[in-house]
């Protein structure tokens, strides 16, 4: 089982009907009992990064996170979820997030349209199971005015360029962020929720 983490700041109706569109059972989750029982993790999230981590602290789900991710679960992050990672963000001064990936949060560059709103071309850095069948250059949507800074490069599965070329894919082992919305990306999108189901499977 996949549990989705409900900490009130998630679109959760949407990622979870992406998962069910390619066969993969996911359960919306409000405990951190649950996603210790789970058998793979997602982190959605829209919103601010301090709101989202005071909320995931009170509802003892930042535990639940480090625990299965040290128990080597699949987890994946998208949008917010993939910040959350990450050791701090720049978002209204500096925020402490999660940590498990080593790196910053940071506002895109001045000049830009802001936020990075529509579909955006990635590039594919290195292969993974979580981006099989996804040609390179393919393209996403997207909404964020903030992107992740990996401190260790090797992280970026996919770079997206947005006035700066960022991490729009980081991984390390079984754990994943994704800066988009699969959810909300076509055919491709729902492709990287299926792989993402069939690494749960693999483990």
């Amino acid at each position: 089982m996949i549990a989705i983490i409900d900490y009130g700041m998630g679109n959760l109706r949407s990622v979870h009907k992406g998962f069910e569109k390619v066969g993969v059972k996911t359960v919306v989750v409000d405990s951190p009992g649950q996603v210790d029982e789970a058998d793979g993790v997602v982190l959605p999230g829209v919103g601010a990064f301090a709101d989202a981590m005071t909320n995931l602290r009170s509802a003892g789900m930042d535990g639940a996170i480090h625990r299965a991710v040290a128990a080597g679960k699949p987890f994946l992050g998208i949008c917010l979820g993939q910040q959350l990672l990450f050791e701090t963000s720049e978002e209204w001064g500096i925020n402490e997030g999660l940590g498990i990936f080593p790196g910053r949060v940071r506002r895109l560059p001045e000049g830009l349209k802001i936020p990075h709103m529509g579909w955006n071309q990635l590039e594919i850095q290195r292969p993974d199971p979580l981006l099989a069948g996804i040609p390179d250059r393919s393209s996403f949507y997207f909404v964020h005015s903030y992107y992740v800074d990996p401190a260790e490069k090797e992280l970026a599965l996919a770079l997206t360029e947005y006035g700066v070329h960022f991490a729009c894919i980081v991984g390390k082992g079984h754990v994943y962020g994704i800066q988009f919305h699969p959810e909300k990306s076509s055919s491709l999108g729902l492709k990287i929720l299926e792989n993402f189901g069939r690494v749960v499977e693999g483990c």
